[in-house]
């Protein structure tokens, strides 16, 4: 990420206070100017209409775009993700249990409202698509049927039909498909070299220890086509 785009860090208290209730002003006059249909969240419903203020304010869209694409190889999409995973992740940075130098900085002083408000917005964005729809390669099977030998699980059999991510059974499993493919194998890698331990149960981390670099790359390649 280029200087340019890096967001600065917020270490200034009066500062932050004064940010937080412009922003409340914005988003209560974007209650009376803009409808969505709310997207719901593990306690509230999200306002996707003060959520895209928020996220705006929030400095959100500076990397994942103002439509959730985001401007970046190595930066996330956030269009289309299931909302509870996107209030996961972000809590997660809050509490330390997802380590980010520049998201924990980000995420530090969001309310929880902020928190839902965000999900909601980029929630309900359309999600993107793949990069070279229709493309196949070696990983398929992986993908598609998993390896019951190493106790490997299809990838869609989580996060749903073409990857594009669903919540079963109390678990938000994010969107892959047609996601950035350096971020899904940097993902992968951080998952497999234990740099990220977030996941339910550890589950992601039991996966891609059984994966070879090799086939890392190539479903990091083949999940970004769909």
């Amino acid at each position: 990420m280029s200087a340019a785009r890096r967001p600065r860090e917020f270490t200034a208290k009066t500062a932050i206070r004064r940010r937080r209730l412009g922003r409340r002003w914005l988003a209560l006059g974007a209650m009376a100017l803009l409808t969505a249909a709310p997207q719901a969240s593990a306690e509230r419903v999200g306002d996707p209409a003060i959520g895209r203020l928020t996220s705006e304010t929030e400095r959100c869209q500076e990397c994942h775009g103002s439509e959730g694409i985001s401007v970046a190889d190595k930066i996330p999409n956030h269009a289309g993700q299931p909302a509870d995973y996107l209030v996961k992740q972000l809590r997660d940075f809050q509490s330390g249990a997802r380590q980010h130098e520049t998201m924990t900085v980000m995420a530090a002083d969001l309310a929880p409202a902020d928190i839902v408000d965000i999900a909601a917005y980029f929630s309900g964005r359309p999600a993107p698509a793949g990069t070279r729809n229709g493309e196949r390669s070696a990983v398929r099977n992986l993908v598609e049927q998993g390896d019951d030998s190493r106790k490997v699980p299809a990838c869609f059999s989580c996060h749903g039909p073409a990857g594009k991510g669903r919540v079963a059974d109390g678990i938000a499993y994010p969107l892959l498909g047609g996601q950035r493919l350096v971020y899904l194998r940097s993902q992968l890698r951080n998952w497999k070299s234990g740099d990220r331990r977030n996941s339910p149960d550890g589950v992601m981390n039991r996966i891609a220890g059984a994966l070879s670099d090799d086939e890392i790359d190539g479903l990091a390649a083949y999940l970004a086509t769909l």
